[in-house]
């Protein structure tokens, strides 16, 4: 069996950074957003559909650079803010299964991420959205995962915080554990999680082990 795990808001807790940072850079360009915006309509998408979303939701062009712009605040407040999902560390070396990262962020931002919550020794392999055509919901990340892992889609369980990311894995024909635990995630997470399909949930990680030997 291959775990994959989703990054953001199941082994880093970055969305409440993330969603303040993206909230302020759109404020800031004139178009008002506040962090639980961002959180309700954005977590678990890629850059590229959170883009074309709001320029289609606003009928307007962002600029060039905004990628640029949201990546360079938010690297700057993880290099002193970002702390890793408490548990997540001891949780995944109680695990004897092969495993990766497969994430909506760029591949620097994932990087970033795992080197400064010290997991980044934890995984050989990180996959990035900006890698396949499609981003969350579709299944293209977690198929291209599996390919590259050499295993298939029905040996492989997700590890998932967001509804998109169930929907994707459910998508690729396979198993998911939805995670609840995450900064960004209020009492109503684990029944929008059930709505998408995940039918595990757990809110902390050390629940982890028991739901992969269920799962398994």
């Amino acid at each position: 069996m291959l775990l994959i795990f989703d990054c953001d808001g199941v082994l880093v807790d970055s969305e409440p950074l993330a969603c303040k940072v993206d909230a302020d850079v759109l404020t800031d360009l004139g178009l008002p957003y506040t962090a639980d915006d961002i959180a309700r309509q954005f977590v678990g998408k890629s850059m590229k559909d959170m883009v074309a979303r709001i320029e289609a939701d606003h009928a307007c062009r962002l600029p060039d650079d905004f990628a640029e712009q949201i990546n360079r605040a938010l690297f700057a407040r993880f290099e002193t803010d970002l702390q890793s999902i408490a548990g997540v560390r001891e949780a995944i070396l109680s695990l004897p299964y092969p495993r990766c990262v497969a994430s909506s962020s760029v591949p620097e931002r994932i990087a970033l991420s795992l080197r400064v919550t010290g997991l980044a020794d934890l995984f050989d392999n990180v996959f990035s959205a900006t890698q396949v055509a499609r981003g969350k919901p579709a299944p293209d990340l977690f198929l291209h995962a599996a390919r590259q892992m050499g295993v298939s889609p029905e040996e492989c369980l997700v590890i998932e915080d967001s509804p998109t990311g169930v929907q994707a894995a459910l998508a690729a024909d396979m198993r998911v554990i939805g995670f609840t635990g995450g900064g960004h995630c209020g009492p109503e997470h684990a029944d929008t999680l059930r709505q998408a399909g995940a039918s595990i949930i757990i809110e902390r990680m050390a629940e982890l082990k028991d739901a992969v030997l269920a799962s398994a």
